[in-house]
């Protein structure tokens, strides 16, 4: 019997060590479903993919769009007009510890372009994203979940 029990001791020993590993190998690459704020419903899938280190992200399908091929009107210089379903929202973002920051985040709807973070969480099942102005306690944060 203490043999059994000294074996679970080290097999939950083991399990428990490679809880971090598991949690560090989290990574923000992948496709994502984000939420619309105001309704809380799925508005678009977002694929983030990695370029020699740095993240990007590219709006691939808008779900329920308000208006068929929906453009970025009050985006400005060369997004202005352009189609938000194709568009790169996220771009610039690079490793910084359990994070990825540094990079920017446009939203289609205001034009408007934040600093950006990312943050995986959930084992990688969710993406917490967040935009902001100078430091990153001035912004606001989105959870996006993994796309199906």
């Amino acid at each position: 019997m203490k043999i059994q029990i000294k074996k679970l001791n080290a097999s939950l020993a083991a399990l428990l060590l490679a809880l971090p590993a598991f949690a560090a190998g989290a990574t923000p690459v992948g496709r994502w479903q984000t939420i619309d704020d105001a309704t809380g419903k799925p508005k678009s899938i977002v694929e983030i993919t990695d370029t020699g280190g740095e993240l990007q992200g590219k709006v691939i399908k808008l779900l329920n769009p308000s208006k068929p091929n929906p453009t970025c009107d009050k985006c400005e210089g060369e997004l202005q007009g352009k189609p938000i379903e194709g568009m790169t929202i996220l771009w610039g973002i690079k490793k910084d510890g359990e994070v990825w920051d540094g990079g920017k985040i446009i939203d289609p709807e205001s034009g408007k372009v934040y600093s950006a973070k990312l943050t995986p969480e959930a084992g990688g099942d969710k993406l917490q994203v967040r935009g902001y102005l100078g430091i990153s306690m001035l912004g606001r944060t989105q959870e996006w979940i993994k796309a199906p």
